[in-house]
């Protein structure tokens, strides 16, 4: 069966690939954008860096910079009437997954109107919506490159995810000067986020051999230089090629799928606001434990890319060592478990099987090489509570 490849129209990518803004949207033949970021990036200048370009070409913009984590229905709602308020021809989400996310649904609910819930999948949206530039700021979600977009409704906490074209950027401006400053935890979190976008690319039911490529070349760049950025975040080369490694990550999993990690980490998110990427820690290696039977080869595959298992070391070898790596990995970047987060144990209890029942929902599960029923998702959350 042939395999579905959809990439941005252009990826700039290195040191000063931000300031190209300005020139990118000409060459898109776009005037107006509106810019999507936080509050943090606008504060600290961020935003003012990126605008001198257009300020220099006569280009007229406006700046939404109030995004939360985990974006929510109630922000995307105040960001689409933002963008209503003037003549835009696209958005920029500028930031990390979370600004780039909600710039992704804004331009999608600009052109269709609707509710974000009426996209969620399975649905999908191809026809396009206002076009979309993604600058990131951290080395993680891939969002830049993906055809996805992740909601919460606030109203009952569920992460709903969106799929298809209309939410691929046309552009994405993948700059690693701008990772330089990141502070630990995030540079952690967002590191094994891109990771295990990578894994899950390259195990999943829906992996092909483009995929394959991008998510092995990405595990390559990823692996040696996560400790290394979060060591000393000063470091430029390990800094570029966590942001590289990101960025294949996000092209792998955008053209196969993840897994089963993502479909239990997005609920943690959402009922106990966890950080994306530190509930796919939380789950990564427990998860991959569970998996790996079901495509042996595949993980150590993996294992032996990530330079954790030597060429010609037996599968079941080299499985054993990644899955020590990941644990390892979680110790050395001091990911805390969901009790040492300090989410509240009856609750955690409590919403398991509707946990496990919004994960399936998702659709990711289903492309893991070996897919769970509700209840062995309950048994994998209880196993990586502590």
């Amino acid at each position: 069966m042939a395999a579905s490849i959809a990439l941005p129209r252009v990826l700039r990518i290195g040191a000063g690939a931000s300031a190209l803004l300005a020139e990118t949207l000409e060459s898109l033949g776009l005037r107006r954008p509106f810019i999507v970021t936080d509050r943090f990036l606008q504060d600290s200048g961020r935003v003012q860096a990126l605008t001198e370009g257009l300020d220099a070409r006569g280009v007229v913009f406006s700046v939404f910079a109030d995004t939360v984590p985990e974006p929510t229905l109630a922000c995307v709602d105040a960001a689409l009437a933002a963008l209503k308020e003037g003549q835009h021809d696209c958005v920029v989400g500028f930031g990390g997954g979370s600004p780039m996310d909600t710039a992704k649904a804004i331009a999608v609910l600009a052109a269709h109107g609707g509710r974000m819930r009426d996209y969620k999948t399975p649905h999908l949206q191809d026809t396009p919506g206002l076009p979309i530039i993604a600058i990131p700021t951290t080395a993680g979600t891939g969002s830049e490159a993906t055809r996805f977009t992740v909601i919460t409704d606030d109203a009952n906490d569920e992460k709903m995810l969106c799929a298809g074209l209309a939410y691929l950027p046309f552009a994405a401006l993948v700059d690693y000067e701008l990772t330089l400053t990141k502070p630990r935890r995030l540079t952690a979190d967002t590191g094994i986020d891109a990771l295990t976008h990578a894994i899950e690319a390259y195990v999943s039911r829906r992996a092909n051999p483009f995929s394959d490529g991008l998510a092995l070349q990405a595990m390559r760049a990823i692996a040696p230089n996560l400790r290394r950025v979060c060591s000393d975040g000063h470091d430029r080369p390990a800094r570029e090629a966590m942001m590289l490694g990101a960025t294949l990550a996000g092209l792998a999993f955008s053209n196969s799928s993840v897994a089963l990690i993502h479909g239990m980490s997005r609920p943690i998110g959402a009922h106990f606001h966890v950080p994306h990427g530190l509930s796919n820690a939380m789950l990564l290696p427990v998860v991959t434990a569970y998996s790996a039977p079901a495509a042996l080869q595949r993980y150590a595959e993996c294992a032996r890319t990530m330079g954790v298992a030597r060429d010609g070391e037996g599968d079941q070898s080299a499985v054993a060592r990644l899955v020590d790596e990941l644990d390892q990995l979680n110790r050395d970047l001091e990911v805390p478990s969901p009790k040492a987060h300090g989410i509240d144990p009856a609750r955690w209890e409590a919403l398991l099987p509707l946990m496990a029942e919004q994960a399936l929902a998702s659709g990711s599960p289903g492309n893991n090489p070996l897919v769970p029923s509700v209840d062995e998702m309950v048994a994998l959350y209880r196993r990586a509570w502590a």
